[in-house]
């Protein structure tokens, strides 16, 4: 798997644009996995968008991952979950989902880290490393500690958290395997152009 530019999406940030349209503009500019984060919808809507979100991706051999609902990431045959502090633990989601999806955790802390390995996560998504409009009540975590994070774990670590074209290559330079980012990418005017420069570092 391939989380070296992991897409997190933020209709919010798209100011009315497409959904849709801005994930392909991402893709073409170089994004490897796309991640559909909504908050405050219906399940039914939610899986409504997942699977448009999944035929899109699909056409390219991009992976998908579901935010928060491991039902959804079933429903529409999606890679793998994405799970917080107040989702499914991490092993009840395996027994649901199976030996063959991705599943990812978010951790701000060593011990967090270690213990979502030991719980059988395929990846974590640390953060926040720098302020964040698209995240409330995120904690605070240093690149330092990032570096230490990514140090003391074997699964894959990818950097989240107002990651830009300006802190981008601080945040590679502690060793992860993949920046996140939502608003670098689509809240910029030219999506294809903001990806592909996200790319390039």
């Amino acid at each position: 798997m391939n989380y070296s530019l992991y897409l997190i999406t933020d209709r919010k940030v798209l100011r009315g644009r497409e959904l849709l349209d801005s994930i392909e503009a991402a893709i073409k500019g170089g994004i490897t996995l796309v991640q559909l984060r909504e908050k405050d919808i219906t399940g039914y809507d939610y899986y409504n968008m997942a699977k448009k979100v999944k035929k899109l991706v699909k056409e390219y051999g991009i992976p998908l991952i579901i935010n928060d609902r491991a039902d959804i990431a079933l429903a529409v045959d999606a890679d793998g979950v994405h799970l917080g502090p107040e989702d499914l633990p991490i092993p009840v989601a395996r027994e649901l989902m199976g030996p063959g999806k991705i599943i990812g955790a978010s951790a701000n802390c060593i011990e967090e880290a270690i213990s979502f390995q030991r719980q059988g996560a395929d990846y974590l998504g640390v953060g926040a490393l720098f302020p964040t409009a698209t995240k409330s009540n995120t904690e605070p975590v240093t690149l330092e500690q990032l570096r230490e994070i990514n140090k003391l774990v074997k699964i894959p670590v990818v950097g989240i958290g107002g990651i830009n074209i300006q802190n981008a290559a601080s945040v590679k330079a502690a060793g992860v395997d993949g920046i996140a980012v939502s608003s670098a990418i689509l809240g910029n005017e030219d999506i294809f152009t903001a990806a592909r420069s996200l790319k390039k570092i």
